[in-house]
């Protein structure tokens, strides 16, 4: 298979993600021996590869934990001098990551750094939090703010930050959902996003503002808004409908958020030689089409950094679908069977409608 280049890539709009790879493991290297240090209550019951953790409180219950951040989607909030969504973005990075693992995600805490204090940037923040914690059905019972304007640097001076979270939700240790009984012939089931989320975005800041240098107040038909507010568009947040299916006893086998690396997420579960075939695709959001017109990025990147138009994944047995199907129609969320499961020691991803093969943390043409 032959590996074809796009003109524009995400390691050379800066961001590294083999390279990440490689680092990660000299830090796992470290941090995987600390599970050791709890015998008892806290006992690490998963690796560190999924999307979150979970800590036996007792022999039935235990805590899923998670953490994660905003990313360079902050540059666009301060270009745009809107800080009133990523707050949004904030908590639904890590509810929805906490869901992967079947937990309801119950609270979180924030971190805020910044360069200066600025009241005003801090009640937009604020608004934008207190509207995740709403959708998600969480508290955010604390946090932490730094003053380190060394570090720190932004756009427009004096309103540079950085935002992050933590969050933990409750789970039964026998409704842990990491993928082990994913079989031959599931449905994989794909929830709508509504746009980029909160990954790829120093690819899409390269691509669309300095190299195709479109102004963010500039509005584009197609998109139904500025290029600026489809940037900020918070990302989606899958807890209600989500949780009413876990509460309803719908046997799901799987959870997936597509995030960075796209549908290669979909290998992050337990379940070893399976693959996963997507015959069925969503019409993508606009923006993508303009990410990929401006930078000539092929599909092979496009499919690797972003979630091009599928926020999460639910695979379930095809007698699980009709359950599921109604349970998002419920909650007037938009979604599509994507595809099935397969038998594959390679464990590989196809992607049908793109002729695209995804292995080794890469996707392929097909056929190349």
């Amino acid at each position: 298979m032959k590996e074809l280049n796009s003109e524009f890539t995400y390691t050379q709009a800066g961001v590294d993600t083999f390279k990440e790879e490689t680092a990660l493991k000299c830090l796992l290297e470290w941090t995987t021996k600390t599970k050791s240090f709890r015998v008892g209550l806290g006992r690490v019951k998963l690796n560190s590869t999924y999307f979150a953790n979970v800590l036996e409180l007792d022999e039935k219950r235990g805590i899923a934990i998670s953490t994660d951040g905003v990313g360079t989607k902050l540059l666009v909030a301060q270009m745009m001098n809107k800080y009133d969504t990523i707050g949004i973005d904030c908590v639904a990075m890590n509810v929805n990551d906490v869901l992967c693992v079947g937990a309801e995600p119950i609270s979180m805490v924030d971190y805020l750094a910044v360069q200066e204090v600025k009241p005003d940037l801090f009640h937009q923040i604020g608004k934008g939090l207190y509207e995740g914690a709403r959708q998600a059905g969480i508290s955010i019972c604390g946090g932490e703010i730094a003053q380190v304007r060394e570090v720190i640097r932004g756009i427009e001076e004096g309103y540079g930050f950085d935002l992050a979270g933590t969050c933990v939700g409750m789970i039964s240790l026998d409704k842990i959902v990491i993928g082990e009984k994913v079989k031959e012939e599931d449905v994989i089931l794909g929830l709508r996003s509504n746009g980029i989320h909160s990954n790829g975005f120093t690819l899409a800041r390269r691509v669309l503002l300095e190299k195709g240098k479109l102004p963010l107040d500039k509005y584009f038909p197609e998109l139904g808004k500025t290029l600026g507010e489809e940037l900020l568009e918070p990302t989606s947040i899958y807890v209600p409908e989500i949780m009413e299916m876990l509460r309803t006893n719908v046997e799901i086998k799987a959870l997936i958020h597509i995030t960075g690396d796209g549908f290669l997420n979909l290998k992050r579960i337990k379940q070893r030689e399976v693959g996963f075939v997507i015959d069925k695709l969503p019409q993508p959001p606009y923006i993508f089409s303009l990410i990929q017109q401006y930078g000539k990025v092929s599909d092979e990147e496009m499919f690797r950094v972003f979630n091009m138009g599928v926020g999460f994944c639910i695979i379930v047995s095809p007698q699980e679908v009709d359950k599921c199907e109604r349970i998002l129609r419920k909650h007037h969320r938009e979604f599509y069977q994507l595809g099935y499961v397969v038998r594959d020691e390679e464990e590989k991803i196809v992607i049908k409608p793109k002729r695209l093969i995804g292995k080794d943390n890469k996707f392929y043409k097909l056929g190349e």
